[in-house]
């Protein structure tokens, strides 16, 4: 403790910097392709291209629309079309659906290629700084048809060093591009050229000496990733062939002086699974820049589905000692079917449901993952050398369950913020959360490496360049100070004192004052990190000194907790007459991530149990929450709030310490509230009305103006749905974005009897109004010689000033209704037949008012 404190007062008081806003930009249709180049980010979507700053402020948007007009070359065969955007025009028969996106930042320009709707290619050349610049433009088919399971980037080849050419490089999977009304010459894979020199062929051009070499392939593929470092091209992908068969493969090419010469150095291999198996799927992909060459992180699907995936750590390093072009799926120019060499994992790094994108960045000595899922969380996992992970992390949680796009992005800039893709929106959330960890001990057991301690708080690295910093080494370690007590042959004792931390400068200082007041005897001089005394005889006796200090810590915290101490340890009094507590199940299972009231824990066992401790997967820390109304069998708890959509493992806390029984707790969104129906109600009050939303079996209670009301299940929303709570659980309300209007009561006029057989028939009119009140809505009961009788709601019709219900009052004794009984809502209406009424004056108009009717009464 003295040397924790020291080390708090170290540093320098300075006024502390917050990080943990989140920019996002909204666009018009769903999500295709964005990329990023120097400050700047591209978005593709269906119709249009965004040009934003790299803060995701707007630059520029273009219209991918056009028209299609027939070719004047006369070289081009009869009915050519070519895609042509012409500015005011009000009507647009062409979409152009961007494929290949590619910041050519060296170049000053954006390449964007795709196809149009006639399924025929076409390519622009944009300006890099203003995309409404369209530098070239070319009917051209460069990459897929269609976006999926293909990949393009840019590529550089040797060329008479130093200098080197730069090539899009696109991976087509399995849409079978060369069909259709527009033929193309590409193949699996391709190298087009990025300059307008005709003796190549010119620009997004395939030649390469009058040849079009090419990797092609005779399997179904759907390709994941593709990118190059150094000298080395990696193309990762799915090879399907069946739903449990799936093959994920990575294919090496090596940089050479030609198109044909890289593509012919193909060789391949097979990405295993950990445990031996071979199945799983892609789903994601991230090079690991800078420190060991080679590693890769990827997303797999262990069972073909989403359900269950892990993200694996794998050394791909190319393997150049095989034959080039003998791969059992890929080929350049013969169709070998050799075999291909078998990777298998480094490392496990996280197993957890519906992972669907992740970036891998380095912090210093560290790995860090940023993991999207498919409800809507940006997940972050730091990794020391030795593959040990910290604790994970939730950066960014949506309130819905909107997927992460498999692709991510740093901020280039300031490479503090990561940009996620959802289906509509771009969202630039900070990768470290600092400022949330006030004390050092916060900063240093939150194993963030983006995260320091300096100046009485915690920044980012970069904020404290004119102070001395303080944060984790770069392995991990579970405690920030420890030490070992060494005796030597003599029986000298020496205290070593390690502190696991890493400083701007070596300049940690220390004191170790013995328990007998005695300083250190002189011993090797104080140094980074650790501390070291040298201990008189008469300090500690040492043929006592191990048993002393470790009987005397045990005791003092065992009685410290309220428990008896024995020779065989720490114990209580009633100990072995207790049976351990079971779980059978906890009600309800599946919340959202605001908790939940009155939980109730059902099993055996239970009288002892003080409170549910809860270990979330995403989070090294543990909640408890105590418990009441404990009948031994069942007991009642609050689940707590929770940062994360995640799945809790819960357990029945003892006095003792310990906890037993599994259960699990599942965080999902929020409630949310999309429509009321019907949106209007009598001024009287009691109409039910049906609410519709997602997770609304989550809701506590409603509110309605000043009124919480009782919810009856399934229910949306009313105006405002409040997840009420007490005892320390955070209170929620969540506004519903329909209005109820309030109109005059209904009028109800009078009525008809009529008997057929058994049966009289009733016919209720009522004045016409805006309420649309339905049959469901109306209780009727006719009074016959001072009993009531139950009329059955048939139908009801409508004219232009006047609504009619008509029922049936079954069996009656005889003679004629005297009056009607009505009931709608919380209200009692009395009403009697006219003394006349003209047979004609009753025109029905049928119109059928279908609705459901569940919810709450307002």
């Amino acid at each position: 403790m003295i040397l924790l404190l020291g080390l708090l007062f170290f540093l320098r008081e300075a006024p502390g910097l917050c990080l943990e806003q989140h920019g996002s930009f909204l666009f018009d249709g769903d999500f295709r392709h964005f990329a990023v180049a120097n400050d700047t980010v591209y978005i593709a979507t269906e119709e249009k291209l965004y040009q934003l700053n790299h803060d995701l402020t707007p630059v520029h948007s273009l219209t991918q629309k056009g028209v299609l007009k027939r070719g004047d070359n006369p070289d081009d065969p009869p009915g050519t079309e070519y895609f042509s955007r012409i500015s005011g025009v009000a009507h647009w028969n062409s979409t152009f659906r961007i494929n290949i996106l590619l910041p050519f930042a060296e170049n000053r320009s954006v390449i964007s290629c795709g196809v149009t709707d006639n399924e025929c290619g076409y390519c622009e050349i944009l300006d890099l700084k203003n995309i409404s610049n369209i530098l070239h433009r070319e009917n051209f088919q460069v990459g897929p048809k269609r976006s999926n399971g293909s990949v393009g980037f840019l590529v550089t080849l040797k060329n008479k060093p130093p200098r080197r050419d730069t090539f899009i490089l696109t991976a087509i999977g399995r849409d079978g591009s060369g069909e259709g009304k527009c033929a193309s010459d590409s193949q699996t894979v391709n190298l087009h050229n990025t300059d307008s020199n005709p003796n190549n062929g010119g620009i997004f051009s395939l030649n390469e000496e009058s040849k079009k070499p090419a990797i092609k392939s005779k399997v179904n593929l759907e390709f994941v990733d593709g990118f190059q470092v150094d000298s080395i091209i990696y193309l990762l992908s799915n090879v399907p062939s069946g739903a449990k068969d799936n093959q994920v493969r990575l294919i090496w090419l090596e940089d050479k002086l030609r198109k044909q010469e890289t593509l012919k150095s193909l060789r391949g291999a097979t990405l295993g699974l950990s445990g031996g198996g071979e199945a799983g799927r892609l789903l994601a992909s991230s090079v690991i820049p800078g420190g060991l060459p080679g590693l890769w992180s990827g997303v797999f699907s262990v069972d073909g589905g989403q359900s269950n995936t892990q993200l694996l750590l794998f050394d791909i390093s190319p393997d150049l000692s095989g034959d080039p072009d003998n791969d059992p799926h890929f080929y350049f120019s013969k169709d070998s079917r050799g075999t291909s060499k078998m990777l298998r994992p480094e490392a496990v790094l996280l197993r957890r449901s519906y992972m669907t994108s992740v970036l891998a960045v380095r912090q210093r000595g560290w790995m860090v993952f940023f993991i999207g899922t498919g409800d809507g969380q940006l997940i972050k996992l730091a990794v020391d050398r030795k593959y040990h992970t910290a604790c994970p992390r939730v950066l960014y949680r949506s309130n819905e369950d909107r997927r992460v796009f498999p692709r991510m992005h740093l901020d280039p800039v300031d490479h503090r913020h990561v940009y996620v893709p959802f289906q509509n929106e771009m969202k630039r959330v900070a990768v470290a959360q600092c400022s949330t960890y006030t004390t050092l001990q916060e900063c240093w057991a939150a194993h963030d490496p983006h995260c320091v301690w300096c100046a009485g708080t915690t920044r980012f690295e970069g904020d404290c360049e004119d102070s001395d910093w303080l944060s984790i080494p770069d392995l991990y370690q579970q405690k920030m100070v420890s030490h070992k007590v060494l005796q030597d042959s003599t029986g000298e004792l020496t205290l070593n004192i390690q502190t696991h931390v890493k400083m701007s400068k070596e300049t940690l200082a220390c004191q170790i004052s013995p328990a007998s007041g005695e300083p250190c005897r002189k011993g090797p001089p104080l140094q980074f990190p650790r501390c070291t005394c040298i201990l008189s005889d008469r300090t500690f006796p040492p043929e006592d000194f191990r048993s002393d200090v470790r009987f005397f810590f045990r005791c003092r915290r065992c009685i410290k907790a309220g428990c008896g101490w024995s020779d065989q340890g720490c114990s209580w009094a009633n100990e072995g007459e207790l049976d351990k507590p079971e779980i059978s199940s906890i009600t309800p299972s599946m919340v959202s991530f605001y908790g939940r009231n009155h939980a109730v824990l059902s099993g055996r066992d239970l009288s002892a149990v003080t409170a549910v401790r809860m270990q979330p997967d995403l989070d090294c820390t543990t909640q408890e929450s105590p418990v009441w109304n404990n009948t031994g069998t069942s007991l009642t708890f609050h689940i707590p709030s929770s940062k994360n959509k995640e799945t809790v493992r819960a357990c029945a806390l003892l006095p003792d310490g310990s906890c037993h029984g599994d259960a699990s707790i599942t965080y999902r969104s929020s409630p949310s509230c999309r429509d009321v129906s019907p949106r209007n109600s009598w001024i009287s009050g009691g109409r039910k009305v049906t609410l519709t939303g997602s997770h609304l079996d989550f809701v506590e209670g409603l509110i309605h103006g000043r009124a919480p009301q009782e919810v009856q299940l399934p229910v949306s929303c009313h105006r405002e749905v409040r997840l009420q709570s007490d005892d320390g659980v955070a209170n929620e309300t969540l506004p519903c974005s329909s209005t109820i209007t309030y109109h005059p009561d209904p009028e109800f006029v009078s009525f008809t009897s009529s008997r057929s057989g058994d049966n009289v028939h009733i016919i209720i009119q009522k004045k016409a109004d805006k309420l649309e009140m339905t049959t469901a809505e109306v209780s009727v009961w006719g009074e016959q010689g001072g009993k009531r009788y139950p009329c059955i709601m048939e139908d009801k019709y409508e004219s232009n000033e006047t609504d009619f219900f008509k029922c049936e009052i079954q069996n009656p004794p005889g003679g004629s209704v005297q009056k009607l009984m009505i009931q709608y809502g919380v209200k009692t209406v009395w009403l009697a037949p006219p003394a006349e009424m003209h047979p004609t004056i009753v025109i029905l108009r049928l119109t059928l008012i279908p609705c459901v009717i569940t919810g709450v009464e307002l």
